[in-house]
């Protein structure tokens, strides 16, 4: 059993998709091989956007509360959704 850092609930690994960093990126494993603390997540958008919306990166890679600018362009992809970046301003 893990736990989903986005929704909070328990479910096998199965059902899962384990997350890793390298550096400041988030990579989806995709496989569960790559080396290093493993963060899960449902492979589902809602519970991404909920992990991004209450910032768990830096508590679930055990890194110092203050650290922020993770990039998890390739979760998103993954996921479908897009990257939060500032909202342009339109010329409109």
């Amino acid at each position: 059993m893990r736990t989903c850092v986005g929704c909070r609930s328990r479910a096998d690994r199965s059902d899962l998709v384990r997350m890793v960093a390298e550096g400041t990126a988030v990579i989806p494993d995709v496989r569960g091989r790559r080396p290093g603390r493993g963060a899960y997540l449902h492979d589902d958008h809602r519970c991404f956007e909920t992990a991004e919306r209450r910032r768990v990166w830096s508590r679930a890679y055990r890194r110092e509360p203050g650290d922020t600018g993770w990039d998890v362009s390739r979760v998103a992809a993954l996921f479908g959704v897009a990257p939060h970046d500032p909202p342009e301003n339109p010329s409109r």
